[in-house]
């Protein structure tokens, strides 16, 4: 059996919008700069397209922008919000994606910006009190806190940092990509001013996403060198991705519902299969459902024998696809940032299973006896225990 368990690293592309994407191929390749009749019907379809994502987060047009990912976007909003409009302090968490720390790491060795960082406690949690105390400290400001952890699942309370930040006059600004097309979004009701997201993560194509900027922020552009997105990005725009990311979130919120209570039952299934046959098994992050983003689960497994590389290497000839954390630090020696801010016990390896739409019963209970063949634990006569995280 081959399983699939690296959703937030990636999903697999939905076959709908394989199918959207392909047959839109031959007859829109005119470049939507062009004001004759190939290039007219191309901008038609990818403001047909803009209109539409805007809808599903409760935005206007004008404030949605296409961008080749998550990082463009974040690296767009943190470097332009410190180059044109002047902020001073970027309050953010040890904890974020690196497409959000590195970046603000690279802003504060420039000389452009301070950084200031919040502590998270042994879930990954923020405290909002703690925020308030910083935005109370200082000047204007621009928050940076992503709304799910990708590694441990810990999510913000959205509405409630945002309106701490609307309170001191502060920009804030949310990565949304492992919650887009996961969650709904009001963002007329939500006072966030920058969200990002990528496609490539609810089921649609890889190098293409979006950045909402609220309408009167007035960010210059991040690449130069066109017109395109009303001047806010240069270069000929990714037309089949943007359609693709439109149908997919189609897909995403047409079902939303019904996706998030077969992939929740995964996760629950997984985790109750653990503790009976690993008692000693322990959850990373947050695990109560209502602060704990359903498609990641982190978990950390007992065994000092094998290390996490191996580990993995184990899985994967077992034919299941995990991972340590982020897709984006592969390659990279210094272990999870992430992991190491909220502190793991020695004598553990921890490993992330991500679960999508396209999952099941079957391979959870699959992953479980691997896991456990793995470790070469006896389930004999092994009593399951509470909870643990």
């Amino acid at each position: 059996m081959k399983v699939y368990f690296d959703n937030a690293a990636t999903t697999p592309m939905a076959p709908e919008v394989i199918t959207f994407m392909a047959e839109h191929m031959n007859n829109l390749f005119g470049n939507p700069s062009s004001v004759h009749g190939f290039g007219r019907p191309v901008r038609s379809a990818i403001e047909k397209a803009r209109k539409k994502i805007a809808s599903y987060v409760n935005a206007q047009p004008g404030e949605i922008f296409f961008m080749s990912g998550g990082t463009e976007a974040d690296n767009f909003v943190l470097i332009q919000s410190v180059l044109s409009l002047g902020i001073k302090r970027i309050i953010t968490s040890p904890i974020e994606h690196h497409a959000v720390e590195h970046t603000v790491r690279y802003i504060e060795r420039m000389g452009w910006a301070k950084a200031e960082w919040l502590s998270v406690d042994e879930k990954g949690n923020i405290s909002l009190a703690e925020l308030e105390e910083k935005l109370k400290s200082g000047p204007l400001a621009l928050v940076s806190l992503m709304h799910a952890n990708n590694e441990i699942a810990t999510m913000l309370p959205l509405e409630e940092a945002a309106l701490l930040c609307k309170k001191y006059q502060a920009l804030f600004h949310s990565d949304t990509v492992q919650t887009m097309g996961h969650y709904t979004f009001d963002l007329q009701k939500i006072p966030v001013d920058f969200i990002t997201a990528s496609a490539h993560k609810f089921h649609g194509p890889k190098g293409v996403g979006f950045l909402f900027v609220r309408k009167g922020i007035g960010l210059q552009p991040f690449i130069h060198g066109g017109s395109q997105e009303r001047n806010m990005r240069g270069g000929t725009e990714n037309v089949l991705g943007i359609l693709g990311m439109e149908k997919a979130m189609d897909l995403a919120y047409e079902n939303l519902t019904q996706h998030r209570e077969h992939i929740l039952s995964l996760k629950h299934g997984m985790m109750k299969g653990l503790l009976e046959k690993i008692p000693q098994v322990r959850f990373n992050g947050e695990t109560d459902p209502g602060r704990s983003l359903y498609t990641v689960l982190n978990v950390s497994l007992p065994t000092e024998k094998l290390d996490q590389e191996m580990f993995l290497f184990n899985l994967d000839i077992a034919g299941i696809a995990a991972s340590a954390g982020s897709a984006c630090s592969s390659g990279s020696q210094t272990g999870s940032h992430v992991l190491s801010a909220i502190g793991i016990p020695q004598g553990y390896v921890p490993v992330r299973f991500s679960f999508s739409r396209y999952n099941n019963a079957e391979e959870v209970e699959y992953v479980i006896n691997k896991i456990v063949e793995i470790l070469k634990i006896n389930t004999a006569n092994v009593e399951p225990s509470a909870p643990k995280s």
